[in-house]
């Protein structure tokens, strides 16, 4: 029984404490596995912060091989341009027309250009630049005038032919054409020089944006070495020819788009007065379809009107045949191709054409120039509708002795000039020089007018220069003004009294009474001049 007890007492020992290990095992595998879940949550999150770390990792490394192969293009494409450069000089012309028709233009169709024509423009880009040009760029006017002018070896009659055409103008045309002086010259020096002069001598016309001057960059021009002969003139005339087509070609191209109409004019010539609006009117006047030149000169090149929208076409064709024929030539040949039919004889030929070339008569601009452009070429045109200018004025003057310190041109004496029978025409005045009359008797005067340059040579004027007087009774109170007798005009050493200047080639004016009889008057130079001088009108009107 004790025995039996004693096993049940044992039997309940064990039963306890396994009760207990079990729920020992229990409580502590529960707490084990809290633990393993917090780990492993860590675990993972650790991994994917690993893995974004490595992503981002991989995209800042393709990032840096992108940045590293864009170095090592840039350095590949300087190096390759270099060596397309140097490849690109050593094409022909053809070949680098080819491949910039392939680059520029992704259309199947290639359109015809400038650089078709002349290739070489496309070695540098400011070829189709004026490397000269001077202006305010006015536009929209009614007519623009075009005057090339080069280097001529003999004289130049650039000046004569601008103050001729500027003087013939109003102030309402002044501000409805523009006048464009082409230098066509390569020498930049040069060119400069030419324009740095028309600026010193014409500024208000420039500042106003009357006139504008501009030249070629030196690139616009190809290499005339390779020129053939034709039509049996030596390679030198054939060289001179084509640069004169590409001058044309170059001004109108730069003209174009300043006003409705365009006349080509050339740099020795002079202008019939009331010429701007007869041009303007008698193009007014035509059908708007029919015309394609005007004529104002029956010579050469001088005096032809366009329409600027035909300028384009004219240019373009003259572009392709530059090298061939001359100018004239060429103009004629598109009238032919526009008018002209194969089938039909010459005759009915000109009659088409004559729609196309209308001339105007009395002509209203002169060849002055005996010089070509052409080196040792001497030309005297003259066109004969152009009809005789009167080259001076004659007036009946008082009785003087008329004497001068100029030197005179050939038979152009002061004498002749004052007796109204011929102009006055001397060399380059000097400051100091003088042209005075002194009369015979002393004698009253009303007024004066000296007018100096003509029609032929309008520059040859009288720049810097003053008219003055020298009163017989020299000492009149008249002659001074105020309380304290303050001179009231300007006295020379010698006693003469300045009363007037010339302005733009005249000297004009009254002269005071109280002056009282007069000795002498007196032309006085008082700077240096850059051109002859002619006195063209003399005109000394006696007091009644």
């Amino acid at each position: 029984m004790r025995l039996r007890h004693v096993s049940f007492l044992t039997v309940s020992v064990f039963g306890l404490c396994g009760l207990l290990s079990v729920s020992w095992f229990t409580a502590f595998s529960g707490s084990r596995g809290d633990v393993v879940d917090v780990y492993q949550r860590e675990f993972l999150a650790l991994r994917e912060r690993l893995h974004s770390a490595e992503q981002e990792n991989l995209r800042r490394s393709k990032e840096l091989n992108l940045v590293l192969e864009e170095i090592k293009r840039a350095i590949a494409e300087k190096q390759a341009l270099r060596d397309i450069n140097r490849t690109w000089s050593s094409l022909s012309e053809e070949t680098r027309l080819k491949l910039w028709n392939v680059s520029s233009s992704k259309s199947v169709l290639q359109l015809p250009s400038i650089f078709h024509h002349l290739p070489h423009l496309l070695n540098r880009e400011d070829s189709l630049l004026p490397a000269v040009h001077v202006g305010q760029g006015r536009t929209g006017v009614s007519i623009v005038m075009g005057v090339p002018s080069v280097k001529r070896e003999v004289h130049s009659y650039l000046t004569d032919t601008l103050s001729s055409l500027m003087a013939e103008l109003s102030a309402a045309e002044r501000e409805d054409c523009v006048i464009v002086v082409l230098i066509a010259e390569a020498d930049q020096q040069y060119a400069t020089g030419v324009a740095d002069n028309l600026k010193r001598l014409f500024p208000a016309e420039i500042q106003s944006g009357l006139l504008e001057v501009v030249s070629p960059s030196v690139h616009f021009y190809p290499d005339f070495s390779r020129l053939r002969e034709s039509f049996g003139d030596p390679k030198e005339r054939v060289r001179w020819r084509t640069k004169q087509n590409l001058d044309y070609c170059f001004l109108m191209m730069y003209a174009q788009s300043k006003g409705t109409y365009y006349v080509q004019l050339e740099d020795d010539i002079v202008a019939r007065p009331n010429y701007f609006t007869t041009m303007k009117n008698f193009a007014l006047q035509q059908p708007l379809e029919e015309w394609m030149i005007l004529e104002f000169s029956q010579l050469g090149f001088i005096g032809k009107m366009f329409k600027s929208l035909d300028l384009s076409l004219i240019v373009e064709f003259m572009l392709m045949f530059y090298k061939d024929k001359p100018i004239d030539w060429l103009l004629d040949h598109i009238m032919w191709v526009k008018v002209c039919n194969p089938e039909k004889d010459a005759k009915h030929c000109d009659r088409q054409k004559a729609n196309l070339r209308i001339r105007f008569k009395p002509s209203l601009f002169q060849h002055v120039g005996t010089h070509s452009s052409l080196a040792g070429k001497i030309q005297k045109l003259k066109d004969k509708d152009f009809g005789k200018q009167t080259l001076h004025k004659g007036h009946a003057n008082p009785l003087a002795e008329v004497t001068t310190s100029l030197k005179t041109y050939q038979h152009f004496t002061l004498e002749k000039a004052y007796l109204g029978e011929d102009f006055f025409w001397a060399f380059t005045p000097v400051a100091g020089d003088f042209i005075r009359i002194r009369f015979f008797t002393p004698v009253r005067i009303e007024r004066f007018f000296f007018r100096s340059g003509n029609i032929e040579h309008p520059g040859d004027k009288l720049f810097n220069t003053s008219v003055e007087v020298l009163p017989f009774d020299a000492d009149k109170e008249a002659l001074t003004e105020g309380r304290e007798k303050t001179p009231k005009y300007h006295r020379t050493e010698d006693g003469f009294i300045r009363i007037g200047t010339f302005q733009s080639g005249i000297a004009e004016g009254e002269v005071d009474p109280a002056f009282g009889p007069l000795e002498a008057m007196r032309l006085s130079v008082l700077t240096d001049s850059p051109v002859w001088v002619i006195l063209s009108e003399i005109f000394i009107k006696k007091a009644e």
